[in-house]
């Protein structure tokens, strides 16, 4: 692993893996334009991760301070440390309220997405079924939601969208295609932000010197 004590003030290093909180988290970090180096790990952790992460879960963002490994920790640094531009509001009742909406999308949302996208080592049938219909139906139920603001319920772009696009990136490979008439909201949503810049950036692995 990298001599992390060495690397300048502002410099990132990300471990990440192709997967669902490794995205987010490249979007993240491009979205407030920070400068780091991403170090692709495969299924093989080497053992050194652990060092980092007593989990050896991905991703883990570290610098020369610090090494976090926890998506909602890693938004909470970024966001009081690099503050511009900010992904949540700026009085503390419209922050709580974001945190909220961040921590249902988490809880309804990814949590079925994680059952979805589980290597197939474990992969179980019958959750993946059930979760499937379970994100399918609240997608559709809640996608006039996504046609009242330009972002996720808010005229900002924010950490709920964080959240959101790298999930809806996901869906056809979940199975889950959405049916236009009813979806349109949700549907115009995803084209307009997937055509993000940062979004953009997030979908490639940056080369690693």
């Amino acid at each position: 692993m990298e001599n992390l004590s060495q690397l300048p003030p502002t410099q990132f290093i990300l471990y990440a893996d192709q997967g669902l909180n490794s995205h987010l988290v490249r979007l993240l970090l491009e979205e407030k334009r920070l400068n780091y180096h991403l170090h692709p790990i495969d299924d093989e952790r080497p053992e050194e991760l652990s060092e980092l992460n007593p989990y050896r879960t991905l991703p883990v963002l570290a610098n020369r301070d610090v090494a976090l490994y926890e998506i909602n920790v890693i938004f909470e640094y970024l966001e009081e440390r690099h503050q511009f531009p900010r992904l949540l509001p700026i009085t503390p009742k419209e922050r709580a309220q974001v945190r909220l909406l961040a921590w249902r999308l988490q809880k309804d949302w990814l949590s079925e997405a994680y059952t979805l996208l589980t290597h197939p080592d474990s992969y179980d049938d019958q959750k993946a079924a059930n979760a499937k219909k379970s994100l399918s139906d609240s997608l559709i139920t809640l996608s006039p939601l996504f046609g009242h603001k330009p972002y996720f319920m808010s005229d900002d772009f924010g950490w709920c969208d964080v959240i959101l696009l790298p999930l809806l990136w996901r869906l056809p490979q979940m199975g889950i295609e959405l049916p236009q008439r009813l979806c349109r909201p949700l549907i115009e949503y995803q084209q307009r932000l997937f055509d993000r810049e940062s979004f953009k950036a997030s979908l490639v692995f940056k080369d690693y010197p």
